[in-house]
């Protein structure tokens, strides 16, 4: 067994990480902000302040200063994106630098695979700024005996309506710009790459779905203040291809909390891709 269970608690050496004003309106329209959100696609529209979506921080030093190296060898073909997190200490300015620092702070032993938790800690002049929470789920990985770990439902909607629902559809060339904030994976773009994985067609990056979910409940729960969006998790539960509508479903829980999904397709069709989806808001 490859997988280093010991590897809890190491962390990555920090890193130095810039964005510019570019970098920010790039991600916007790599998650389907357009011309009717002029304050996180421009800069220079009159009256208009440029703001930055608060998942932006899931692209801020992409493939850099991970702790994954620390927790040994596997095949990477096997792993996928189990869930993500990103906590907000404070609204992320237009433009800065930041240091990272990430540790891993969990190795589940799920039997046929192993889940690895890590945590990325952004400071900007000393003070927190933002924390990113990742968990990867390894095929092939478990078997040692190790903690399975936390299972079961979690972030369950009531049964009934929800309070917001916002529908959109991606752009059958989304990938093609996504990818451009960082994550190069010809998984996104690359048909012969897609099928060697197990798709007729390459699918969209899962966090470009999660960018489209933030930005859906920022609009809809937070009146498209990011000051007021605090806190966003989610669960990976499918894949989406380019092209798909998405349906965001979000039920207020109260106490500055909502619950909401992530549908693609229509109609009959329509499956959950991001499932126990928790937003904290003010």
């Amino acid at each position: 067994m490859p997988l280093n269970p010991d590897a809890v608690g190491t962390t990555s050496d920090p890193i130095e990480v810039s964005w510019t004003s570019k970098d920010a309106l790039l991600y916007a329209v790599g998650i389907g902000a357009g011309h009717d959100e002029p304050a996180f696609t421009t800069e220079n529209t009159n009256g208009v302040d440029q703001l930055v979506f608060p998942t932006f921080p899931v692209v801020v030093g992409w493939g850099r200063g991970s702790a994954m190296g620390n927790i040994g060898t596997f095949n990477p073909a096997l792993l996928v994106h189990g869930q993500q997190a990103v906590t907000l200490h404070r609204s992320i300015p237009v433009s800065g630098t930041v240091n990272l620092t990430s540790e891993i702070t969990a190795i589940h032993d799920k039997g046929t695979a192993a889940v690895v938790v890590s945590q990325t800690r952004a400071t900007m002049d000393g003070d927190p700024l933002y924390t990113t929470e990742s968990s990867a789920f390894i095929r092939g990985e478990g078997g040692w005996g190790g903690d399975r770990g936390p299972s079961g439902p979690r972030n369950v909607p009531p049964d009934r309506s929800a309070d917001h629902t916002v529908s959109e559809a991606t752009s059958r060339d989304q990938a093609f710009v996504y990818r451009l904030s960082g994550d190069r994976n010809p998984l996104h773009t690359d048909p012969a790459f897609a099928a060697m994985g197990g798709f007729d067609t390459p699918i969209l990056h899962g966090l470009c779905t999660y960018g489209f979910t933030g930005r859906a409940l920022l609009h809809a729960v937070c009146g498209s203040d990011p000051s007021r969006f605090l806190h966003i998790e989610g669960r990976f539960a499918s894949p989406v291809f380019p092209g798909e509508r998405l349906t965001i479903r979000a039920w207020s829980a109260g106490d500055g909390e909502s619950l909401f999904t992530t549908s693609a397709g229509d109609g009959d069709g329509e499956r959950v891709v991001i499932d126990q989806g928790l937003l904290r808001h003010r």
